[in-house]
């Protein structure tokens, strides 16, 4: 068998290659120089924006591989938001992982294996292809979330994390067996080639293989009812981490499941589109009245999440072009909003104290304006006011399920958002109008301040000036 590849066929993966040889490269550097552990977080950001270059300025629309690797402006966007969300982590990582005694030469070159096996999802024209990068990036993320290895918090969830991944794998694994026995295919052209003739509701066998990989995707993204992974893990991982966790695998689960919808069962929204309402529905309902009880600030902004992946669906419920471009810019908002709240908490935290209690920011105003007004925007953002971002990714999100006659379905997604102001809100309140248990003074460091005012600018920019982000959304989904 002839397996000598043209350099044609190897373009399209420049990107991943130049990854793959960062990551190698940063295991050797980690062995040859211990000490200097500054220069791996360097070569990271190097790598990130090396990959970033390759893939806006040096990539044309292609398939490779067969059908199984697919290059197209829906592929570049969704890995922007991945590489996007490992360039903000490894600012934020810095002082933190000192902080906290973590093996940077394992931390950085596992993020890098995890962010590439993203990317091979995001381009995958078929669900084998899917699955080895779903697996590539699970088996690095289980790592990262169990590195404070003397924490017992952090083992328990790399465990949990390792079990509950590897059910929803076997789920997914079993929804692909079935497609495949019915369709004859695990390419996602062949799959809708067999629904177009047959019809995905002519067999059970096939809408079952349906559900289980739409299931499976909605454990990836963080959806109820099988959010439940969440909450544990974004707690006990290292807070890093959980901000990594909470923006790069759900944009790259959103992106599996648009192409999956899109491509393999496209004019079958009558047959999904009560399934991925309910979904939605449920992590709103889950997300925001569940999170108006916690004490933990990660605890909460987990739920949080739970209840941004429901709104995210709202884009994909609608089934048009305006929903899954208002999907995938409120995916790119939410790096910015989510991972600025992360970067206050890696702010806050010292050796020995992680102030991770809502009642850590009593009084932050006071001891700390700065880190409460840029908590006060993210916040702000989360809870969709105007003028955040936040507000313009919601509000798009909701005209294109209106448009599409969920008006129910809208009426509760803003009625849940109200509630969301509550604990959001609450917050608010501890730093700006409590007295402060303790003066915090935090160190500044040049990366995790970099990564606050990007998150800052991104929030703001946005929500002032969304056209440019709302018209490239729409673009990148020209010919999907």
């Amino acid at each position: 068998m002839n397996m000598i590849f043209t350099m044609p066929e190897l373009a399209p993966i420049m990107p991943e290659v130049l990854l793959v040889g960062m990551a190698i490269m940063l295991i050797i550097v980690d062995l040859l120089y211990p000490r200097n552990r500054e220069l791996l977080s360097q070569l990271t950001l190097l790598a990130v924006i090396g990959g970033m270059i390759v893939l806006l300025f040096n990539q044309k629309p292609a398939v490779t591989f067969g059908t199984m690797f697919i290059v197209d402006p829906y592929a570049v966007f969704f890995k922007v938001i991945c590489l996007l969300g490992l360039f903000m982590t490894t600012l934020l990582s810095g002082h933190y992982l000192k902080v906290e005694k973590i093996s940077q030469g394992e931390y950085y070159s596992l993020m890098l294996f995890s962010i590439i096996g993203m990317m091979i999802m995001v381009s995958a024209g078929d669900l084998i292809v899917v699955y080895l990068g779903l697996e590539l990036m699970a088996l690095s993320i289980y790592c990262l979330v169990g590195l404070l290895k003397n924490d017992w918090r952090a083992n328990e969830a790399s465990l949990k994390y390792f079990l509950m991944g590897g059910f929803s794998s076997a789920l997914l694994l079993f929804g692909i067996s079935l497609l495949y026995g019915m369709t004859g295919t695990t390419d996602l052209a062949g799959i809708a080639r067999y629904c177009t003739e047959a019809g995905i509701l002519t067999n059970p066998a096939l809408l079952t293989g349906f559900a289980l990989v739409l299931f499976g995707f909605s454990f990836k993204v963080g959806a109820a009812p099988f959010h439940f992974w969440t909450p544990d893990i974004y707690q006990g991982a290292p807070t890093a981490i959980s901000s990594f966790m909470s923006v790069a695998p759900k944009a790259a689960g959103f992106a599996v499941l648009g192409r999956f919808l899109l491509t393999a069962f496209p004019g079958s929204h009558e047959q999904w589109g009560t399934i991925i309402a309910l979904i939605a529905l449920l992590s709103m309902a889950v997300g925001n009245i569940i999170a108006i009880s916690q004490q933990n600030v990660k605890r909460m902004l987990a739920y949080s999440s739970i209840a941004h992946a429901g709104y995210a669906l709202l884009g994909i419920l609608a089934g048009t072009s305006e929903g899954y471009s208002a999907t995938m810019s409120y995916l790119l908002i939410y790096c910015f909003m989510n991972m600025g709240a992360f970067g206050i908490v890696i702010l806050l935290c010292s050796k020995g104290n992680r102030r991770e209690l809502l009642a850590d920011y009593k009084g932050l105003a006071r001891s700390n304006p700065v880190a409460a007004l840029l908590m006060l925007i993210f916040l702000f953002s989360l809870t969709g006011i105007p003028p955040t971002a936040g507000f313009i990714g919601k509000f798009y999100l909701l005209k294109a399920a209106l448009a599409a006659g969920y008006t129910w379905t809208v009426i509760l997604a803003v009625l849940f958002s109200a509630i969301s102001a509550y604990f959001y809100l609450r917050l608010i309140r501890y730093m700006y109008m409590e007295e402060a248990q303790e003066i915090i003074v935090p160190y500044y460091s040049p990366g995790l301040t970099a990564a606050l005012a990007l998150s800052a600018v991104g929030v703001l920019g946005i929500g002032l000036f969304p056209s440019s982000l709302l018209d490239w959304a729409a673009r990148s989904l020209i010919g999907l």
